[in-house]
């Protein structure tokens, strides 16, 4: 049996599948298997704590949460990180969508707004991501009074350079062909890896992470192990060490054995 790791899951497209929206059962015992032999196991997602609402079946297997593409980290009630999007960029996408019309999501420190004037937003994050609880949001005024941490605009990967032009302090995780998630430049799950592992004590290069999309591009490469499922993006296979199964073919498990853990 391998000496354990710290291992990190992206959620969407890792942890739980886009068909069924749920975690396989495989990927649950293979969890708590890995963590009884004394692995630690955290999160690392594009979603804000509001809308982490799918993860009930290992909720209980998890040590700490790097959330909003690594701007909000945290371990239980302790903070470990947050970095938020300087407030001029905050007010170019803001003005941006509101000109343009299209979809947006402001996530403060607290709360999160929508802007979705063409039901883009709605219809991604109910249907196709199944988030529960997307009513519980706020009205935008209330959140602008909070530290902004991601901004998630709704336009195709084109417009994204020309936006991202005027908006000097901020890097752009894209995940999806419909939408991408803005933050502070600085603020990626990669760094949120280096500033879990300062906070928890255990050595950065005995990581393991877990990815499918552009956002985990910066995890997948900073870990000691990268691992892009078999449904990942072809680019983050390529700069993956190991490409393992998709999360609907038991893909999580299958990787655990291969490293040793389960």
């Amino acid at each position: 049996m391998a000496q354990p790791y710290a291992l990190f899951f992206d959620i969407d497209g890792t942890l739980v599948s886009f068909k069924t929206h749920e975690i396989p059962s495989s990927a649950v015992q293979a969890l708590t298997q890995a963590k009884e032999n004394g692995s630690r196991v955290y999160i690392a997602t594009g979603r804000p704590p509001l809308i982490i609402t799918n993860l009930g079946a290992i909720e209980h297997l998890i040590d700490g949460y790097i959330t909003t593409n690594g701007a909000l980290c945290y371990v239980g009630d302790e903070l470990v990180n947050c970095q938020p999007i300087p407030r001029q960029d905050v007010l170019t996408c803001l003005e941006d969508a509101q000109t343009k019309g299209y979809g947006l999501v402001v996530v403060g420190r607290r709360d999160v707004a929508v802007l979705d004037p063409k039901g883009d937003v709605n219809r991604m994050f109910r249907q196709t991501l199944a988030v529960k609880d997307f009513d519980v949001i706020a009205p935008l005024n209330k959140v602008m009074e909070q530290d902004i941490l991601q901004l998630t605009p709704f336009f195709p990967a084109e417009y994204e350079t020309k936006l991202l032009a005027r908006m000097p302090h901020c890097i752009s995780g894209r995940w999806h062909p419909e939408f991408t998630d803005f933050t502070a430049k600085g603020a990626d799950k990669g760094k949120g890896i280096l500033a879990m592992a300062r906070h928890e004590g255990f050595d950065a290069e005995r990581t393991i992470a877990f990815g499918d999309g552009g956002n985990d591009t910066s995890m997948i490469l900073q870990a000691g192990i990268g691992i892009a499922m078999g449904n990942a993006i072809e680019p983050l296979k390529q700069v993956a060490d190991y490409v393992t199964a998709s999360i609907d073919d038991d893909g999580i498990a299958e990787a655990l054995r291969h490293f040793g853990l389960i």
